[in-house]
């Protein structure tokens, strides 16, 4: 410890002893970008398939799927990664509760009855020594000034540790809902593409119906036989990994409610419409999506409780005040044990001051370094979740775009399968114009199945970036 800072050190107790109780360290100020005026700029939310209206309720609802709806409440009441968070939540409450118990004075109770005789031998008499009882009973009680706020700093402290906890478990239960749509869309894509894989499946094997016709009369060889028959077969073989896909979709559903895989809601094998909105999606201002991202309000929160630590830190370079107070009555008969002079008191305060070597000092610094790691945290997580919500937007509004061309497409593409069939029927066309123009149609209608399905999860990922919705914390959640 430096002369300087001794001086620094005597100066500030001689002054608190004088004037009251300080809290040394610095105080935690919010960083710039959530308490500036100036609204944060979402340049993808200027599309005209979104609007800047603040969103209202729950935001899966928006879907009006009261099945999807039945999931995602069991979800949020049964999945096992938001009982972990809750649990660490309470955890985390519970330090709060134990630190705030230290502004209080503790008190001890003790009693005691005993029966001893002691070694004649070792006082050197020829007799065994007389038996003798001891009976005792007081309580001693204890209050720790907080002389320099080391314990406000404390709690300060752990107070921002439990709000860092409820922006994770605020963080977990956001993704179990988002994941839990996305499972059931999952789901329902994979029902239509089966929907589109059979569909070619059928319009191939009438191909090869009419390509059979022609080979009897004819018309046409058996090249012509077997092109027909592979494209039949490789259509066919699109369909198991579509089962596959379904089924671990609805095992996932079936986990993150909780439930075994084998207890899997298999009747959502069944949905051949993946859920989709035809509304514009409200995104609110940017302001609103700062305070709904609880990852930035996490990281914020830990940003203030390493500020609070340094404090802390701060406080050890200093004496420590505790007031003590202890009374009680002992004897060794019982009936001395109330009379006066078995009664015994004592009381007064405790100064217990470590000198610092250059330990505190070392401790302010990591406290400080942590602060600053901190803060660099805060903007990463910013800067993430703001490229996170362009992306998601500038995705959605582009795959849009491309839909609104695969639909044109596959419409052309049925034209010309019409077409091709009837100059074939006709003589005019020969079955390789008609299986170009099939397959054709086939990769369209796979494009827009595919197309149809990225929208679908796209929404899904606006809504995690905005900060996993809108809904309320009173909303139920896993329980111990």
């Amino acid at each position: 410890m430096t002369p300087r800072t001794r001086r620094r050190a005597g100066l500030l107790l001689a002054s608190t002893l004088a004037t009251g109780c300080v809290t040394v360290g610095p105080d935690y100020q919010k960083p710039e970008a959530l308490t500036t005026d100036k609204p944060v700029e979402l340049s993808s939310a200027h599309e005209a398939v979104f609007s800047n209206d603040a969103p209202d309720g729950p935001w899966w609802k928006l879907y009006q799927s009261p099945e999807l709806d039945g999931f995602v409440q069991k979800a949020l009441e049964h999945n096992k990664d938001l009982a972990v968070a809750v649990a660490n939540l309470e955890r985390a409450r519970a330090v709060v509760d134990e630190v705030r118990a230290l502004r209080y004075p503790s008190v001890s109770v003790e009693a005691g009855v005993s029966w001893n005789q002691g070694s004649g031998a070792a006082v050197g008499s020829p007799e065994p020594l007389d038996p003798a009882g001891r009976f005792d009973a007081g309580f001693s009680a204890s209050y720790q000034v907080d002389l320099f706020g080391k314990i406000r700093r404390t709690l300060e402290a752990s107070g921002a540790d439990a709000e860092a906890a409820r922006a994770v478990r605020d963080t977990t239960r956001i993704t179990v809902v988002a994941e839990t749509v996305r499972a059931y869309a999952d789901a329902c894509i994979a029902g239509y593409q089966l929907d589109v894989a059979q569909r070619t499946v059928k319009l191939f094997e009438e191909s090869l119906d009419l390509t059979e016709r022609q080979v009897k009369v004819g018309r046409l060889g058996g090249l012509d036989s077997a092109r027909a028959k592979a494209q039949v077969s490789q259509a066919r073989s699109t369909l198991p990994p579509l089962f596959a896909q379904q089924r671990g979709a609805l095992f996932r559903l079936a986990v993150l409610m909780g439930r075994q895989p084998s207890e899997a809601p298999m009747e959502v094998a069944d949905c051949r419409t993946p859920p989709r909105l035809s509304q514009v999606i409200p995104t609110g201002d940017g302001a609103s999506f700062i305070r709904r991202r609880p990852d930035i309000r996490g990281a914020e929160r830990r940003l203030a409780a390493a500020t609070a630590r340094i404090g802390v830190s701060v406080a050890d370079l200093y004496p420590s005040i505790s007031l003590g107070l202890s009374a009680g009555a002992t004897s060794q008969t019982a009936g001395d044990f109330v009379a006066d002079q078995a009664l015994r008191f004592g009381m007064g305060p405790l100064i217990r001051w470590t000198l610092p070597t250059g330990g505190p000092q070392a401790r302010i610094r990591q406290a400080e370094a942590s602060t600053r790691a901190a803060a660099a945290d805060f903007d990463r997580v910013l800067l993430g979740a703001l490229r996170e919500i362009e992306t998601a937007l500038t995705n959605y509004a582009r795959e849009l775009e491309r839909n609104a061309e695969l639909v044109v497409a596959r419409d052309q593409s049925a034209e010309a399968v019409r077409l091709a069939r009837k100059l074939q029927a006709a003589g005019a066309a020969g079955s390789l114009e008609v299986v170009d123009a099939e397959r054709t149609l086939a990769s369209a209608d796979a494009a827009l199945a595919t197309s149809d399905g990225q929208l679908a999860l796209q929404q899904i990922s606006i809504f995690l970036a905005l900060g996993g919705g809108w809904e309320e914390d009173t909303a139920p959640v896993a329980s111990r």
